[in-house]
């Protein structure tokens, strides 16, 4: 069983699934969905569509050298069977399969620091330009935040934009908002006297 590649997006084309496309000069294109097809008679250029291969391989989002990749060659010349090549393939298979994974996550952790440290520094030149359209409560709180949580975000590797510190600053004053009107006394209406002071109220 043979499990051929799509012509458009790369994903596996299975036997019996997707679509072949045979042309006047003999040439074949397998598409594994309707999708594929229809983008290729549009003429659309995989490259700059960000759902295919070609797309992730050309703005560096995937590997594209790696020697891995070189065990999935086609091997058209039979071979007769023999149990020991066959355990010592699967074996070989299996560790390939562990070293791509790994370099695929080493690969994935590198490109995300490279984008939280670009995204911190625009985030940081973000407020800098735009201070006057904050409110004046929360201007410095913000910067103090944004001095406060750098060396966090390289250390736990999450991404914090200026709309999450925003937001936490707001939270915080909210909560002293609570503070202050918990002490506060409920008080009750009533009739002919006014507002009558009641019980403390916790809430």
């Amino acid at each position: 069983m043979r499990i051929e590649t799509c012509h458009f997006c790369s994903q596996p084309c299975y036997p019996s699934k997707g679509i072949t496309f045979v042309r006047n000069d003999a040439k074949t294109f397998r598409f594994c969905r309707s999708k594929c097809h229809k983008n290729f008679k549009m003429k659309r250029n995989p490259r700059k569509l960000g759902w295919t291969k070609a797309f992730r391989r050309a703005h560096g989002k995937e590997m594209t050298v790696d020697s891995t990749l070189q065990f999935q060659q086609r091997r058209n010349v039979p071979v007769r069977y023999n149990r020991d090549l066959v355990a010592r393939t699967l074996e070989a298979m299996s560790r390939v399969g562990e070293i791509r994974a790994k370099r695929e996550r080493q690969f994935y952790k590198n490109r995300m620091a490279g984008n939280r440290a670009a995204q911190l520094e625009a985030d940081r030149k973000l407020v800098a330009e735009n201070q006057h359209l904050l409110p004046p409560e929360y201007r410095d709180k913000i910067e103090e935040a944004l001095d406060e949580n750098l060396d966090d975000m390289e250390m736990e590797g999450d991404e914090m934009t200026v709309e999450d510190l925003q937001k936490s600053a707001i939270n915080q004053e909210v909560d002293a908002n609570k503070a202050k009107a918990k002490g506060k006394k409920k008080q009750k209406m009533v009739r002919g006297k006014g507002a009558e002071e009641a019980m403390d109220v916790d809430e």
